[in-house]
C-alpha cells in the first residue's frame, strides 16, 4: 500500500490563489516506507530556523528505525507504575496556528506541568526520537490545528510521522491533528459541505474514553466551537479508525441565546421573534474547486472524532480550547487519564530510575533549540533548559541603570472650572503650533471605558524623540535619536526597534514610592505609536510594503499632564535624573493652570457648521481599491477560507486626500467631537511632517501595576439607528447576529492564545464576551481578555506576543498577515498599528489604530476594512468598509467647510 503526500511546486497552471501568496500543490506519490528529505524551499518560511530538513514518512509501516524504536519502548513496559503520574509531560506540536496556547493553557492546569511546544518544522524526526525514545521526556503528544491540509508536506510537517511511528504514546490531534490521524492512515481528506469558522454544533458521541463525563446529543449542552473548512470523509475511514462523534445536525448555534426579542420598528404593537439556529448556504464565488480536494454532499451529521482501534491515537476536528466549547477542559482531562492509565499498564519492575524521575517530577526539558525568532515568549512556554534561557530576555550582562524621580502635585477638581481637557489643550499648547505635542485623550469616558487624559510637549533635559525606519522587508533598520537641545544621534537597530526599546526602558528605574498615590498607571516614559509594519519584529517573515512615514515614532516624556475625567483632578508630573536640580516646570505649569480658571470657554461653540455626511469618494477621496477590486479581493478571502488557508481575514484598504490647507488640530478637535472615542489620540511630530488624529474606540493592549494584562478587541460593527427604536433594533441585530459573533469569537480565541503565550498558566480567562457598546456613529461588538503576565516576561515583549492586533489581522495570525500581504496593494503604515505609552514603572496602554486620519506631507490617508468570515457577503463587507470611514471623512469635509467659510480655501478647490 502508498500514500500521497501534497507538496507545494511553483509549477502549476490551475493555482486558484493568486500570485505572492502561495502556489498549488503538486501530488507526489510515495513508495511504501520510504523515507524523504523536504527541503527547505519547500516550506512555508514564516521566518523561523528551517535550516534543516525535516524528514516525511509515506507508508502505514514504520520506516527504518522502528525495530529501535520497539526496542526502547519494550523497556518502558518493564518500568514499575504501580502509582500514577502525579505530572504528565506533553509534547505540543503547534502547527503555525493561532489558538495552541490556547491548549498550552489547558494542558497546563490538567496536567499540573506546562507542556512543552515545538514546532512541525523545529524538530527533525532524530530529534524528536530521541527526546521521545531515548530521553523518554514525555508521556504524551498534542496535535494542534492549524491552517492548511495535512495533504500538504509544508503544512503538517513532523506531524504525519509522529502519528506513524509513535504508535505507543498517546496521540490526541485537534483539528488539523484530527485530520491528519485520518490522512495518515487512508481517509480522504474533503471540502466540509460548508466551511465553519467561529460557529458551534452540539455534538452525539460514542462514549469512549475521550468523552468520560460529558453529556451527548441535542440539548445535552454539549456544545462546541468549530474551526474548519475540511472534513475527514467518515465513508473513506480504514479500518483501523473508528467514528467517535458527529454534530447532532447540520445546523449551526450562535453563542448566545437561539431566539431573541426585537422591537418591530414598523409598529408599536408588541415584538417580532427571530430565530437564531438556521444553517446557511455559503457565499460562493462560482469558481471550482481545486482538483485535488473532494467534495462532501449536504449531510445531516458531520464527523468529529475518530480514534485508532489499536493505538492510544484520537482525533477531535472542533476545538476543545476555545472559550465557548463545554466541557472542553474534561477533554483535556480525559485524554491525561488515558495517558495515566496507559503507562499505568506497564506493571512489571525496572531499575529504569531515569524514566521514572522524568515522569513524575516537572524538571526542564532538555531539547535542542528553539527558533531565536521568537523571543518574546516565556521560557516556560516553549523549549526550557538554561543554556537557552538568552533566547528569552535581553542580555543578562550589567547594563547601566539610570536612577530617575518623578514629582507630582495634584489640582482638586481644576478641570471642571477651566473648560475641560480640551480648553486646557488649546490653552496650554495652541500658541507653540501643537508641534511636538501628545494627547492621549479618553473623549469619551462613560461607563468607564476610560477615566485619564495625558498631554504634554517638548519637556525638560530626558524628552527625547525616537523615529525608526526599517531598511528593508525584514527586521533591522535605522533609528534617530533627537534630543530637548536638538542633537540628532543616528543608528542601524540590526535586531529591530522592539530590541532597543525593551533594552531602554530597562536602563532607567523609577522608585515604586514616586507613583504609588497616583490613581493611573502612566508615570512618565514613552508616547506614540507603532506601525503595523512592525509586525516582522513579531513573527511575520517580511513586509511586502514599505511605509512612506516612520514605522515608530515615540516621544520620551518626563513633563505631561494628566486629567482625572470622573471628578476633574488635573495631576502635574516631571521626571528628571536623580542627580539634577529640582524641575521649575511644575511650578510654572501650575501657576498657568490656576491662571485659566474664569477664562473657560465654551469649546462647544467653536464649530457651528454640521457637514453632511458624504461618502469617501464623494468627499474627494481617491481609494487604493475601486468598488469592484476591494469586491474582488474579498471573494478571494472566501477561497483562501474555503480551501482552510484561513479562518478570518481581515482586509482593509486605504483612501487618501491632499489637505493641506486643513490645520491639522483643528481636524482633531472636530474628530472627538464628532467621534468621540475612549482611546482617542493626537501626536505632532514636526520633523517628520506628520500628524495622527486618532478617534480609536479599541484598546489594543494594556498592562497595568498589577501585572494584569488586558486585551478589548472590536469584532462587530453596525451602523446607528435615526430613531431610538430603529437604533435599538439594530443593536440587537449586531448583538444576535451568528456572522458577527463568529467573527468575535475568532479574535477572542486569538487574543486567549497571544495573552497564553506571556501568562501564567490557567490564569487568562474572558471577564465580558461579545457585549455591544455604543458610539456616536455605531455600535460595535467588544469583549475582554486578561491575564496575569509571567514575572520574566517585559512589558515590550508582552506586547511583541500580541503585535499586530488580533482584530487586524484574522487567524491564524501568521498565515492570514502572509494572505493580506499578497491582497493589499500598499502598506497599511500606521493604520492596525498602535498609539499610547510605555511608563518608566513596567506598565501601558496601547489602542488599536483605527478611525484614524494620518496626515503625512499634505496628505491625508484613511485606511479601513472588515473581517471576512466564511458567512461574508462580498458587496456588504464593501459597504462596511465605507461606514468605518464615515466619521473620519465627515470631520475632514467639516475642516475643509469652515476653511472655505474663513476663506482659507477657495470654493472651487474645496469641492475638488
Amino acid at each position: 500500500m502508498s500514500i500521497s503526500l501534497w507538496c507545494s511546486s511553483s509549477l502549476e497552471a490551475n493555482n486558484p490563489h493568486p500570485e505572492g501568496f502561495r502556489s498549488n500543490r503538486t501530488k507526489v506519490p510515495l513508495p511504501k516506507a520510504s523515507v524523504r528529505p523536504i527541503k527547505k524551499d519547500e516550506f512555508r518560511n514564516f521566518g523561523y530556523d528551517a535550516q534543516r530538513a525535516v524528514v516525511a514518512s509515506s507508508g502505514h509501516l514504520a520506516p527504518e528505525g522502528l525495530q529501535e524504536v520497539s526496542k526502547s519502548k519494550k523497556k518502558w513496559g518493564e518500568m514499575n507504575n504501580n502509582r500514577k503520574l502525579e505530572y504528565v509531560r506533553t509534547l505540543l506540536i503547534d502547527n503555525y496556528d493561532s489558538y495552541t496556547f490556547n491548549i498550552y493553557q489547558e494542558l497546563s492546569v490538567t496536567n499540573k506541568v506546562p507542556p512543552v511546544v515545538v514546532r512541525n518544522d523545529e524538530w527533525t524526526w532524530e530529534e524528536a526520537y530521541y527526546y521521545l525514545y531515548e530521553e523518554r521526556a514525555f508521556d504524551n503528544i498534542v496535535i494542534s490545528p492549524g491552517p492548511g491540509s495535512p495533504m500538504c508536506a509544508s503544512d503538517i510537517g513532523l506531524c504525519l510521522r509522529l502519528l506513524l511511528e509513535c504508535r505507543d504514546i498517546p496521540i490526541l490531534g485537534v483539528c488539523l491533528g484530527h485530520q491528519a490521524l485520518g490522512y495518515v492512515h487512508g481517509a480522504q481528506i474533503v471540502h466540509a459541505s460548508q466551511p465553519i469558522h467561529g460557529r458551534l454544533s452540539e455534538i452525539v458521541h460514542d462514549g469512549s474514553r475521550l468523552f468520560d463525563n460529558i453529556p451527548s446529543g441535542e440539548n445535552s449542552g454539549f456544545k462546541v466551537v468549530r474551526y474548519h473548512s475540511l472534513v475527514v470523509d467518515e465513508d473513506t475511514l480504514p479500518k483501523e479508525l473508528v467514528p467517535t462523534a458527529w454534530t447532532c445536525s447540520s445546523n449551526t448555534l450562535t453563542f448566545l441565546d437561539t431566539s431573541c426579542l426585537i422591537p418591530d420598528s414598523c409598529s408599536s404593537k408588541g415584538s417580532q421573534k427571530m430565530s437564531m439556529k438556521y444553517s446557511p448556504s455559503y457565499p460562493g464565488d462560482g469558481n471550482s474547486l481545486p482538483s485535488f480536494y473532494g467534495d462532501r454532499g449536504q449531510s445531516e451529521k458531520v464527523l468529529m472524532g475518530i480514534r485508532h482501534v489499536s493505538r492510544p491515537h484520537y482525533g477531535l476536528q472542533f476545538h476543545p480550547e476555545s472559550v465557548a466549547t463545554n466541557y472542553g477542559r474534561q477533554m483535556f482531562l480525559n485524554f491525561r487519564n488515558i495517558t495515566v492509565d496507559y503507562w499505568q499498564g506497564f506493571g512489571h519492575a525496572s531499575s529504569n530510575r531515569k524514566l521514572n524521575a522524568c515522569m513524575q517530577v516537572p524538571q526542564p526539558v532538555q531539547p535542542s533549540r528553539l527558533s531565536a525568532r521568537r523571543p518574546f515568549v516565556n521560557k516556560e512556554n516553549h523549549i526550557s533548559h538554561s543554556s537557552i534561557s538568552n533566547l528569552f530576555s535581553i542580555s543578562r550582562k550589567s547594563m547601566r541603570v539610570q536612577h530617575l524621580k518623578l514629582r507630582w502635585s495634584k489640582l482638586d477638581s481644576l478641570a471642571n472650572e477651566v473648560g475641560g481637557a480640551r480648553n486646557i489643550f488649546s490653552k496650554l499648547f495652541e500658541n507653540c503650533n501643537a508641534e511636538e505635542t501628545f494627547w492621549l485623550d479618553s473623549s469619551s469616558i462613560e461607563k468607564g471605558r476610560a477615566r485619564f487624559s495625558f498631554m504634554g510637549t517638548k519637556g525638560g533635559s530626558l524628552w527625547k524623540q525616537l523615529t525608526f525606519k526599517l531598511s528593508d522587508e525584514r527586521t533591522g533598520g535605522h533609528l534617530s535619536i533627537a534630543n530637548a537641545q536638538g542633537n540628532v544621534t543616528s543608528m542601524y537597530l540590526e535586531n529591530g526597534f522592539l530590541d532597543f526599546l525593551d533594552k531602554d526602558l530597562k536602563s532607567m528605574h523609577c522608585d515604586q514610592e514616586d507613583y504609588q498615590g497616583l490613581p493611573f498607571d502612566f508615570s512618565g516614559g514613552y508616547v506614540g505609536y507603532i506601525g503595523y509594519n512592525l509586525k516582522v519584529e513579531c513573527g511575520s517573515a517580511s513586509n511586502c510594503h514599505k511605509s512612506s512615514a516612520p514605522d515608530a515614532c515615540l516621544f520620551f516624556v518626563d513633563n505631561f499632564l494628566a486629567i482625572d475625567h470622573h471628578n476633574g483632578d488635573v495631576y502635574i508630573l516631571s521626571v528628571r535624573d536623580k542627580s539634577s536640580a529640582e524641575p521649575s516646570w511644575l511650578d510654572e505649569i501650575q501657576l498657568k493652570l490656576l491662571n485659566l480658571k474664569g477664562c473657560a470657554t465654551d469649546v462647544n461653540n467653536k464649530h457651528q457648521i454640521c457637514p453632511p455626511v458624504l461618502s469617501p469618494l464623494k468627499a474627494g477621496f481617491m481609494s487604493e481599491k475601486s468598488r469592484d477590486e476591494y469586491i474582488q479581493d474579498v471573494q478571494k478571502c472566501l477561497r483562501y477560507i474555503k480551501d482552510g488557508e484561513s479562518y478570518e481575514l481581515c482586509l482593509t484598504t486605504q483612501m487618501r486626500k491632499n489637505i493641506d490647507k486643513v490645520d491639522p488640530l483643528n481636524l482633531y478637535l472636530r474628530l472627538r467631537e464628532q467621534n468621540p472615542a475612549p482611546y482617542a489620540a493626537w501626536l505632532n511630530f514636526p520633523k517628520e511632517n506628520l500628524c495622527i488624529c486618532c478617534s480609536s474606540p479599541e484598546r489594543f493592549l494594556r498592562l497595568d501595576r498589577d501585572g494584569i494584562l488586558e486585551a478589548k478587541p472590536i469584532k462587530g460593527t453596525i451602523s446607528r439607528g435615526s430613531t431610538p427604536e430603529r437604533d435599538e433594533q439594530l443593536k440587537l441585530q449586531l448583538q444576535y447576529s451568528e456572522k458577527d459573533q463568529a467573527e468575535n469569537l475568532m479574535i477572542v480565541d486569538l487574543l486567549r492564545n497571544d495573552l497564553g503565550q506571556v501568562c501564567d498558566p490557567g490564569s487568562v480567562h474572558v471577564p465580558k464576551l461579545m457585549d455591544v457598546e455604543s458610539y456616536a456613529t455605531v455600535h460595535t461588538m467588544v469583549s475582554t481578555i486578561r491575564g496575569k503576565k509571567c514575572e520574566d516576561v517585559s512589558p515590550v515583549n508582552s506586547v511583541r506576543s500580541a503585535f499586530p492586533g488580533g482584530s487586524m489581522t484574522g487567524a491564524p495570525k501568521l498565515r492570514s498577515m502572509e494572505i493580506l500581504d499578497s491582497l493589499e496593494t500598499c502598506s497599511r503604515g500606521i493604520y492596525s498599528g498602535s498609539i499610547g505609552y510605555f511608563s518608566l514603572n513596567g506598565t501601558f496602554d496601547l489602542n488599536i489604530v483605527i478611525r484614524t486620519v494620518v496626515i503625512h506631507e499634505g496628505e491625508a490617508s484613511i485606511g479601513a476594512g472588515g473581517a471576512i468570515v466564511a458567512l461574508s457577503k462580498p458587496e456588504d463587507e464593501y459597504e462596511e468598509m465605507v461606514l468605518k470611514t464615515r466619521s473620519t471623512t465627515t470631520a475632514i469635509v467639516a475642516c475643509e467647510t469652515d476653511s472655505v467659510v474663513s476663506g482659507e480655501i477657495p470654493i472651487n478647490e474645496a469641492a475638488s
